[in-house]
């Protein structure tokens, strides 16, 4: 299945919104597929370090595909592909992680440190705001209006806010909208981060490609350095934040599809 992609989502951006990458690589003869919602299936809980999620990710590409793809992941994604990709290999022909927190060990203590001490989620981009989110709007234009305000989103291209506001909603019950990806699970996730991958350095048997924003906040030198040395990791850069795919779209999709070609 050299030419299937295994798309994995960031912490609160479900992956149907990333259609615009998708639609890309399928003009380019790849069938895509996903997992809509990581978190959401109470059969696999969030808990630290996120191995019920893993154990998600292998059982639906397990179920999904008849032989080894390429894994592409977005920050929580990759980590996901990542740990997926060392536990079972066979799943996997590359995995290619598009700014995801993997930490140096130092930077992982810190991380540890946090979670023991109960201060993780003030370190953490959702944070405690994140459950007090604003969840309901009265339709799908209602809620691009609200998030085209919104600096954090200002450099999204407007097709992906579409998206988003589309797509990264469901029906509420009452005619209107609330978010798809619900806000309690982000939470969670962001409290749980990973510390430990470090100590699976060695063990990756397939190809990795890593892409930076190379305006990123995420990443820091030290972190790719450790990726290269231990997980044999390319390392790549592209212009924008930690959410230029979003920024970004048809460049992103564009880099993966050289990052995927043989040779």
């Amino acid at each position: 299945m050299d030419k299937t992609i295994h798309f994995a989502h960031a912490n609160s951006f479900p992956a149907p919104i990333y259609r615009q990458l998708h639609e890309v690589w399928q003009q380019a003869g790849y069938e895509v597929g996903f997992l809509p919602c990581s978190g959401h299936d109470p059969r696999y809980p969030v808990s630290d370090g996120w191995p019920q999620l893993v154990d998600e990710m292998v059982s639906h590409m397990r179920a999904r595909y008849s032989g080894p793809v390429h894994g592409v992941g977005h920050s929580l994604g990759g980590i996901l592909l990542l740990f997926s990709a060392i536990r079972a290999p066979e799943l996997f022909r590359s995995v290619v992680l598009l700014d995801s927190p993997l930490l140096s060990p130092q930077r992982a203590f810190g991380i540890w440190l946090a979670k023991r001490l109960g201060f993780i989620q003030n370190i953490t981009p959702g944070g405690t705001g994140t459950l007090k989110r604003r969840d309901n709007w009265a339709s799908v234009a209602s809620v691009y209006d609200y998030f085209a305000r919104k600096a954090a989103f200002a450099r999204w291209a407007p097709e992906v806010l579409h998206d988003y506001a589309e797509l990264g909603t469901e029906d509420n019950g009452q005619g209107g909208r609330r978010l798809l990806f619900r806000p309690q699970v982000e939470h969670a996730i962001y409290g749980t981060l990973p510390h430990h991958y470090w100590q699976l350095r060695g063990q990756l048997q397939v190809p990795l490609h890593y892409v930076a924003g190379a305006g990123s906040d995420v990443i820091r030198p030290s972190d790719l350095s450790f990726m290269q040395k231990h997980f044999a990791a390319c390392i790549h850069r592209h212009p924008g934040s930690h959410l230029f795919p979003m920024e970004q779209p048809q460049a992103t999709a564009g880099l993966v599809l050289k990052l995927l070609q043989p040779g």
